[in-house]
């Protein structure tokens, strides 16, 4: 069982380094170029895996895979907070949150129908078939980043430009710095992005899970196959439906009476937080709820609609706590925050599915779902104590900033990227 999970967490393993190189590459480069020659890369890797002939072949083919493809993944954060303006953080993560859990979702409901008529090996062809459309689609597309745009037109125009020093590093040291060596001394130091990374951390491998656990349990419990087994994921792709819309209107409701209505006159960012406290309930709740109704004398739906709930918790929680980040110190010390929860929640997440089955088996399902929702007990109190106490503890924070008179955190890099535009001359 091991080895047939190693496929999933190999990939999730090669993404991990994602986070650690791709933000120096973005600066030197710009957004546009990373993204057209690490997803043809991506897509050669995919296609090996799926002609392998060995399962060495396979397990090395998915790892690079997941090193190549990784980039994409951690650029698209970037690339909607050049796009979209910071008072609309909650939105555009949901929406950015929205096509990973669909896409997640979709995939077993498509290729339950796919790989019994085929083979499995269409599990590669099919990713294949998207990266390339994917990639089609991404030709052509201007660039986004300000910085680049900047050196672009300096470059075209025949001019000298006068940018402040790139947030993460000019030097290899300097890179090192901020996506490795920082990043570790948070994990020991900053109360904030500890309490974080943990959450992160279980909500990912919880979830990741699923892919492994779901089909199992519904075929040992209910006699499902594999393609009954994919219809079951119909409920995260609602489940993350309903997260984006219930994230966004909150967000809506948030701005409104904080009277916020652009990126100049920003809400306090803790109320960001606010999906993430309903969704922490939800996570327990849906834990409890799978575990100890997943049963021959339950209906196969009441386990299928808590998976549901399990996708829309954990998606409020995973938007709420990373808009959060997102301007909760000035660009250097973000940057190293995320870097961190990124590389230890995908860590996670390959961990757990290679334990999962035998977990069930050990304890059972009840109790293997109870241990994790007993895990999410504490984790309620995250949000609710970062909304309380999180501007006091960021100002007390080594990588922070002196926060404004009015409790407000300092706008965040996107406000200076735009201010350096404007300081190039000739």
């Amino acid at each position: 069982m091991t080895a047939a999970v190693l496929g999933l967490s190999l990939n999730l393993l090669g993404i991990a380094f994602a986070p650690i190189t791709t933000p120096h590459l973005s600066e030197r480069f710009g957004r546009s170029p990373v993204y057209l020659v690490s997803l043809p890369i991506f897509a050669l890797f995919i296609l090996g895996a799926g002609y392998s002939k060995s399962f060495a072949a396979l397990a090395v083919c998915r790892f690079f895979a997941g090193f190549f493809g990784g980039p994409c993944l951690v650029l698209i954060e970037g690339t909607f907070a050049d796009v979209w303006s910071s008072h609309k953080t909650v939105t555009y993560y949901s929406v950015l949150s929205l096509a990973s859990y669909i896409g997640a979702g979709c995939a077993p409901i498509i290729l339950g129908y796919v790989v019994p008529a085929e083979s499995w090996r269409w599990t590669q062809y099919v990713t294949l078939m998207i990266a390339l459309a994917a990639f089609l689609l991404g030709v052509g597309v201007p660039e986004t980043y300000p910085r680049e745009i900047v050196r672009t037109r300096a470059r075209r125009g025949g001019y000298k430009i006068d940018l402040a020093k790139a947030e993460s590093g000019v030097t290899l040291a300097e890179m090192a710095g901020t996506t490795l060596f920082t990043p570790l001394a948070m994990a020991v130091s900053d109360p904030v992005v500890v309490m974080i990374t943990i959450y992160l951390a279980l909500n990912f491998a919880v979830l990741f899970q699923w892919f492994i656990a779901v089909p199992a349990v519904l075929a040992l419990t209910y006699g499902f196959t594999l393609h009954q087994a994919g219809l079951a994921f119909i409920a995260a792709v609602v489940g993350a439906l309903v997260s984006t819309f219930t994230s966004s209107s909150i967000e809506g409701v948030t701005n409104r009476r904080n009277g916020c209505t652009s990126m100049a006159n920003m809400a306090p960012i803790e109320y960001r937080l606010v999906p993430g406290m309903f969704g922490s309930v939800g996570l327990v709740a849906s834990l409890f709820w799978i575990g100890f109704s997943a049963k021959p004398t339950v209906h196969f739906m009441v386990p299928i609609v808590g998976t549901g709930v399990y996708v829309w918790s954990s998606m409020s929680i995973l938007t709420a706590l990373v808009s959060y980040i997102f301007d909760a110190y000035p660009a250097k010390g973000t940057l190293s925050a995320l870097t961190l929860m990124a590389t230890t929640r995908l860590i996670f997440a390959a961990w757990l599915p290679l334990v999962v089955i035998q977990m069930i088996m050990g304890l059972q399902g009840q109790w293997a779902y109870s241990v994790f929702g007993f895990l999410a007990v504490p984790m309620i109190a995250v949000p609710i104590m970062l909304f309380i106490f999180g501007p006091r503890l960021r100002a007390r924070s080594r990588y922070s900033a002196p926060t404004m008179s009015n409790g407000k955190h300092p706008m965040n890099q996107r406000v200076d990227q735009e201010m350096q535009m404007g300081s190039m001359h000739h």
